[in-house]
């Protein structure tokens, strides 16, 4: 079995571009951001997804709130299951800082519903 890359990052094992660190969580830059300053808040427990210990989410929740308050715009975006579209088993926030007209379209902005 593989290890969890963010168990790995969180443990100092793997690089990562740290934004952010409090005692339980951590702030980093994403391989591939949407959109500059993107950011990924992730919890040092494992914990699968949101779904599972809610004081562990609420806590990275916490943490994100803090960054997303210096944002003049931002999603604040987790996944929970492959279906919907997590790709790490492991509890993590997207923040993704939002300017006007940068056209990124998300499941319920009108780009995502013209007919092509």
């Amino acid at each position: 079995m593989d290890a969890c890359v963010f168990c790995l990052i969180v443990a100092g094992h793997a690089p990562a571009d740290v934004v952010r660190e409090w005692e339980d969580v951590i702030a980093i830059r994403p391989l591939h951001p949407v959109t500059p300053g993107h950011v990924l808040v992730i919890p040092h427990t494992h914990v699968p997804d949101v779904g599972e210990r809610p004081l562990v989410s609420a806590r990275a929740m916490a943490c994100a709130a803090e960054l997303a308050a210096e944002l003049a715009a931002v999603n604040v975006i987790t996944s929970k299951g492959t279906a919907a579209t997590q790709t790490v088993a492991h509890l993590h926030l997207h923040l993704v800082p939002r300017t006007a007209g940068d056209d990124l379209p998300l499941p319920w902005t009108p780009q995502q519903h013209t007919a092509g």
